[in-house]
């Protein structure tokens, strides 16, 4: 690998005011933080004291050079960086080991994979948090995100500043090319299901190593699916609105890329960023410094400011936008906000909809369309909680869409409802009576414990259940089928409850509309 000599390099106390005295190089690889094998993944701490990278087959890792990658840490002393350190097994197993993210303080530290008890990679995926105590970083505990699943176990992505939100690059069901990037957020119980970027950012290629700005207002990541300089470029996107789905066109970040494999780009402000390259590296990737001098600029639509809003404290204001799934254009809509005390109901336009409801109660939110599926969703709204912004995608009604029915429970091995479920089978029922010409197939579903014969006995007779209940709400038999299909169709990996959870369902496929 090509190592190049840097000379007056007095990083940053970043702070973030120290960014001002930061004497960096542009494009310019940091030698000390390098070595010989695969640098990836450069995260900065929040008061630029530490910088975690991923180092891929070194000799060190945990599991030798067959290692995939493990965490490693530089500190800064006010004047240069320490060469980096392995991270330990704390941090770090047998399989890819990365750095999501940092709380403000460093007393947690967000890790892109499960962990096991024997050190051994960890058979599901998701996010892992490791607390700081005593002075020594305490073992991760595995943070379950619902449908969370890549084909790739190697996790590219970050954790936002405010860690609300993390974007993060996946091959998994319905991908527009091969790796495309995904958001989910934090909700009052974990996180929400992931949510595609769209078309504008995901392209027919791969989309990689994303990143957001400290005001989560623009997208960095790097593709090979458009017409750029190297194997990867890095480009830039800002956000729209709080869809997710409305983005600027990516911009090519020219002044970083190189003929080479350019990722992990990360704005740290004041106009610098860090990032990797495998440019006059031997194809290994090495950790770059870059000062823009401005930051870089993205012609943007300003959005309408927001009017002021005054909030009683036993009240919360509800905004959010309904989109279409497969377009992620927003949409009109109505939707009814139903509690024990209350009903609500409002009218979504292409702008949004804002309603004000009571707080301190949970409420059963029902979203209907023209032209689409109607969707229900609990939600319990704090009291504390004086804002809630809660988005909703609709599923156009088209022949071989399939509508996974969360809120369907039953009790365990029986066919016995449980009493929630009424709620979500009633709006299946009102979708089916207003939208006379649509036909639905049922399917049930189990975990894989148990026999499979048994299990799938046990799902038609749950899929018959749902049936006639339906039909007792007034819709056509013939417009029915179903079939049980035990644990031969698992949508997640069953060696923890919380995934066998997920794959005990009940789901409907319309086959005829």
């Amino acid at each position: 690998m090509g190592i190049k000599k840097v000379t007056g390099f007095l990083f940053f106390v970043l702070g973030i005011a120290g960014l001002a005295q930061a004497q960096l190089l542009s494009a310019e690889k940091v030698s000390i933080l390098n070595s010989t094998f695969d640098e990836q993944n450069p995260v900065l701490s929040a008061d630029g004291n530490y910088l975690f990278i991923t180092r891929c087959n070194h000799p060190q890792n945990i599991g030798g050079l067959k290692d995939p990658g493990d965490i490693w840490i530089a500190h800064f002393n006010g004047a240069q960086w320490s060469a980096p350190v392995h991270g330990g097994s704390e941090l770090n197993d047998k399989g890819y080991n990365t750095v999501l993210g940092t709380t403000p303080d460093l007393s947690s530290l967000f890790i892109g994979n499960h962990f096991t008890n024997t050190g051994e990679p960890a058979t599901t995926q998701g996010i892992a948090v490791a607390t700081f105590e005593n002075g020594k970083w305490v073992k991760p505990q595995n943070t379950n995100i619902p449908y969370f699943h890549s084909k790739s176990r190697n996790i590219q992505g970050q954790l936002s500043y405010d860690a609300q939100h993390f974007v993060y690059a996946a091959e998994t069901y319905g991908t527009y090319g091969v790796e495309d990037i995904y958001v989910v957020s934090k909700t009052l119980n974990g996180w929400s299901e992931p949510k595609n970027l769209g078309k504008i950012i995901n392209s027919s290629f791969q989309e990689l190593s994303p990143a957001l700005n400290r005001s989560n207002d623009t997208l960095y990541f790097s593709s090979n699916g458009r017409k750029g300089k190297g194997s990867f470029d890095v480009y830039a996107s800002a956000r729209l609105d709080d869809s997710w789905q409305n983005w600027s066109e990516p911009v090519n970040i020219k002044a970083v890329n190189t003929e080479a494999r350019d990722l992990f780009y990360k704005n740290i402000g004041g106009g610098n960023a860090l990032y990797t390259s495998t440019f006059d590296s031997d194809g290994y990737g090495d950790v770059r410094f870059y000062d823009a001098g401005v930051p870089i600029s993205i012609d943007t639509v300003k959005l309408p400011t927001s009017p002021v809003v005054v909030v009683k404290p036993n009240e919360t204001i509800a905004t959010g936008l309904i989109t279409n799934s497969k377009t992620g254009q927003t949409i009109n809509a109505t939707l009814s906000f139903v509690s024990e005390a209350t009903l609500a109901k409002t009218e979504a336009s292409l702008s949004g909809y804002q309603i004000t409801l009571a707080n301190g109660q949970g409420y059963k939110i029902t979203v209907e369309a023209k032209g689409f599926i109607s969707y229900f969703q609990s939600v319990m709204v704090n009291k504390e909680q004086s804002k809630l912004e809660l988005d909703f995608a609709l599923q156009p009604i088209e022949v071989g869409t399939t509508v996974n029915l969360k809120s369907v429970l039953f009790k365990q091995s029986s066919t016995d409802l449980l009493p929630e479920s009424k709620d979500e089978l009633n709006v299946v029922a009102s979708f089916m009576k207003t939208n006379t010409k649509v036909k639905i197939e049922l399917s049930g579903h189990t975990d894989n414990r148990g026999v499979q014969k048994d299990n799938e006995k046990l799902s038609q007779a749950r899929v018959q259940k749902v049936k006639e209940y339906l039909v007792a709400s007034g819709v056509s038999a013939k417009r029915i089928s179903g079939k049980g299909y035990g644990g031969a169709k698992p949508i997640a990996v069953n060696d923890t409850e919380e995934s066998r959870r997920l794959n005990r369902r009940v789901e409907f496929t319309i086959v005829k509309n």
